[in-house]
C-alpha cells in the first residue's frame, strides 16, 4: 500500500513486482514502473543480476568457514516443503556459495551469495547441512533468538534492461551477533 501510494504520487503508475523472496525473509526486492521492464527482467533474470547476497544465522558452529553448497531441489506435492539431495533426484540444482563472519554460543551469522535462485534454496540446503536458519521452523530450527526468520536480502546489484545500467541497492542487515 505505501509503495502503491509512492506509484501514483511520483508517476501516476503502477508497480509490478519482478521477483519475490521466501515469505518471512526480508530485504530487497525489485520492482518495475511498467511491465515490459518486468517482463524484460523476468525473461532475462540470470542475465540480469550480477550479484545478490543474503545474511543468515545460522545454527551449530561450521568446521568450513567458506564454501559451497550444491545440491537438486525437489518439491513434495504434498506438503509443498522442498527436500535436498547430494544427487540428482529429478529436482532443480541449487548453488550456494557461503562466508561465515561469525560464530558464537552455537548460532553463525552467514553471508550468503546464490548462483541459482529455487524455492526455499538457502533454507533447505542449510537445514540438510545441518545448520537451519534461526527461526526456521519448517526446516528444523530449533531457535529463534531475532523472534522471526534469520534470513535478509541485503545486496542486489542488476543491471537494467533496457538502459545497461549497472544497479546496486543495499538494505542493513538487521541482526548481530
Amino acid at each position: 500500500s505505501i509503495l502503491t501510494d509512492y506509484a501514483h504520487q511520483t508517476w501516476q503508475g503502477r508497480i509490478f513486482i519482478v521477483h519475490r523472496l521466501d515469505r518471512d525473509t526480508s530485504g530487497l526486492l525489485v520492482f518495475a514502473k511498467d511491465e515490459q521492464t518486468k517482463m524484460a527482467m523476468q525473461e532475462h533474470w540470470n542475465e540480469c543480476i550480477v550479484a545478490r547476497k543474503y545474511a543468515a544465522v545460522a545454527e551449530n558452529s561450521f568446521k568450513d568457514m567458506e564454501g559451497s553448497i550444491v545440491s537438486w531441489l525437489k518439491e513434495n506435492p504434498r506438503s509443498l516443503k522442498m527436500s535436498s539431495s547430494t544427487r540428482d533426484n529429478g529436482g532443480k540444482k541449487a548453488i550456494t556459495r557461503y562466508k561465515v563472519i561469525r560464530q558464537e554460543n552455537g548460532l553463525a551469522l552467514t553471508e550468503i551469495e546464490l548462483e541459482t535462485g529455487r524455492k526455499n534454496q538457502i533454507r533447505v540446503q542449510f537445514a540438510a547441512a545441518g545448520h537451519p536458519i534461526a527461526g526456521d521452523r519448517k526446516y528444523g530450527a530449533r531457535s529463534n533468538p531475532f523472534g522471526r526468520l534469520a534470513l535478509h536480502a541485503f545486496l542486489l546489484v542488476f543491471r537494467h534492461p533496457r538502459t545497461g545500467e549497472t544497479l546496486t541497492f543495499t538494505s542493513p542487515v538487521p541482526f548481530r551477533l
